[in-house]
């Protein structure tokens, strides 16, 4: 079977073990691709048997891809950040500027859709889709007014000089006492879940169990990223969500979903089809 996830630390630290055949699994097929590309493959039907997409995107892709309860991203303290040059330093001055998205299907952008009707007065201007390692460079240079940037951005950004306008994730957590929904594992509804969430739990045990062994597959897809970075990375995102969304995992997934649905920012679901 195919499985799709992206190049970045926490991905290939949870899925090492799988794809390397450390555990009692089927040896999967993995594709590698940034989490724009899944989320469209998702919502077109055309991607893997099993993916990590957005949550943001999930309410596109219900009807052929269920939510696996294990292997994604949610937590707190990781939230999306708002980045701009010194000369922005209030949310009202966001209003009808350019800002960059790394996906208008991501979880970042349904938080920041949310923030900015409460915080930009006016609305934005363009909402401008571009590759997250592109944002930076583009809000540096002066070619983009701000930049929402997700994952290894946390802990890069004043390399290129920026200042964080805002943390949604901070926003998020003090305006709902819910955890951060990023990433979701989803595989197609034809297929047993059972199994596959097993096979997960079980490679990410393994991963915890030998972070050494994961070190080299790491580095090797996350080349532009030194060593610490990628463990700030990890210790970040892995977490025990990734073991299993639990009850305030689910909670806090149906809160971001159900008020963008309420905002028409995403299609109505039924809450029970996220169990």
């Amino acid at each position: 079977m195919k499985i799709a996830y992206s190049p970045c630390p926490n991905d290939t630290f949870t899925f090492y073990a799988w794809a390397h055949g450390r555990i009692e699994a089927p040896l999967p097929e993995v594709v590698y691709a940034d989490i724009d590309q899944t989320n469209q493959w998702a919502e077109q039907g055309t991607g893997p048997e099993m993916m990590k997409i957005s949550y943001g995107a999930l309410p596109w892709v219900l009807d052929q891809y269920q939510l696996l309860p294990c292997g994604g991203a949610l937590g707190r303290g990781c939230g999306p950040l708002v980045l701009t040059k010194d000369t922005y330093t209030e949310p009202v001055q966001l209003s009808g500027k350019t800002v960059a998205v790394p996906s208008e299907r991501s979880t970042a952008y349904l938080l920041f859709r949310l923030w900015a009707e409460e915080h930009v007065p006016g609305g934005l201007g363009h909402v401008l889709v571009m590759p997250f390692h592109e944002i930076m460079p583009a809000v540096a240079e002066g070619t983009i007014d701000a930049g929402l940037v997700i994952h290894e951005a946390r802990f890069t950004y004043p390399e290129y000089g920026l200042h964080e306008l805002q943390d949604l994730g901070s926003w998020w957590e003090t305006a709902t006492g819910h955890p951060i929904p990023l990433g979701a594992i989803v595989a197609k509804r034809s297929l047993d879940a059972a199994p596959l969430a097993s096979y997960i739990r079980a490679s990410l045990e393994y991963a915890w169990a030998y972070p050494d062994e994961t070190k080299s597959y790491v580095r090797e897809h996350a080349q532009e990223m030194n060593d610490e970075v990628a463990k700030q990375h990890i210790d970040l995102y892995v977490n025990e969500f990734t073991r299993d969304l639990g009850e305030s995992g689910y909670q806090a997934i149906e809160e971001l979903l159900g008020r963008a649905a309420e905002k028409g920012l995403v299609p109505s679901f039924k809450e029970t089809s996220l169990w």
